[in-house]
This record gives C-alpha cells, sequence and structure tokens, in this order.
C-alpha cells in the first residue's frame, strides 16, 4: 500500500494564447513513499519523444553520434551530425498535453545557456572544439490515441 508522505501546490500563471489573458494553473504534486508512478511515464514518455525525433533526424540525412550524454551539469539528449558538417546538439521536449503549456516553453534562458555550455563541454571532450555546430529544440505533443506531431525549431541560439 502507497503512503503519501507530503503534498507541495502552487499556482502557474502563463499566456493564453487564444485571448490577451493569462491563465492560471493550480500545480499539486504528491510525493508517495517508493518510485512515483508519474516518474515512471514520465522516463517513458521522454524516452518515447527522443527515439521519434532520432528517426525524425535519420530520415532527414543526420547522423545520431550519441544520446543521452551526461556531465555533472546536465545532459544532451542528442548529438547529431548533419552532412554539411555541422554538429546538432538537440533538446528534446515531451508532452502528452498542453495544459501546462508548449513544450518549448520548458526552455527558458538558464536552460538555453546551459545547453551551450553542455554543446561546448561535448566538443572539447571528444576533440572538436572548434568545430561549427548549432544548438536545436524539438517538441513531440502525443495524442491520446498515440499519435504523435513534431516541431523542430534549428540554430534556437
Amino acid at each position: 500500500m502507497a503512503r503519501v508522505l507530503n503534498t507541495d501546490a502552487h499556482f502557474q500563471i502563463s499566456p493564453d494564447s487564444s485571448t490577451s489573458k493569462e491563465k492560471i494553473h493550480l500545480i499539486v504534486r504528491v510525493k508517495i513513499y517508493g518510485l512515483p508512478m508519474q516518474k515512471i511515464s514520465n522516463q517513458r514518455t521522454g524516452a518515447f519523444g527522443e527515439e521519434i525525433v532520432t528517426q525524425y533526424l535519420s530520415a532527414n540525412h543526420a547522423e545520431i553520434i550519441e544520446r543521452n550524454w551526461r556531465i555533472r551539469e546536465g545532459e544532451i539528449d542528442i548529438v547529431a551530425l548533419y552532412p554539411n558538417g555541422i554538429f546538432a546538439f538537440v533538446e528534446v521536449k515531451t508532452r502528452s498535453s498542453v495544459a501546462f503549456g508548449h513544450p518549448f516553453e520548458a526552455i527558458n534562458r538558464d536552460k538555453a545557456r546551459r545547453m551551450q555550455r553542455l554543446a561546448l563541454g561535448w566538443l572539447a571532450t571528444h576533440g572538436c572544439f572548434g568545430c561549427d555546430y548549432q544548438i536545436d529544440a524539438a517538441a513531440v505533443l502525443i495524442a491520446p490515441d498515440g499519435s504523435h506531431s513534431i516541431e523542430y525549431r534549428a540554430n534556437i541560439l
């Protein structure tokens, strides 16, 4: 039997694209003893999104060099090499709903700067410092029926 350890609630304000007003969301987090089921679901959702974006890049003639490269500062979801010799460091955001905002809204200024530092770290550790590179972002939206859509933005920085 699961036991609730604590709860956390806060409000999130986001712009409503259909009107000029803002939406207010009440976000409640419940921490349950053991690994939360929501976390497992989020991990699966993220892995699915990364796989879809990997297939998308491969279909567009990019070579996948590495996935989920980690250092202390963070993780690069996908490192790809385009046919023109430019490395792409791809941040993938996957959502099953836009109830809490579009996936791209999760990439703020701090996240973008961290992605830049991670890309430079990858280039330095792989002997490619000075090579051409770009930071890309991909948003994957999964519909309830399992279908999905991809929005890909190249060279966001």
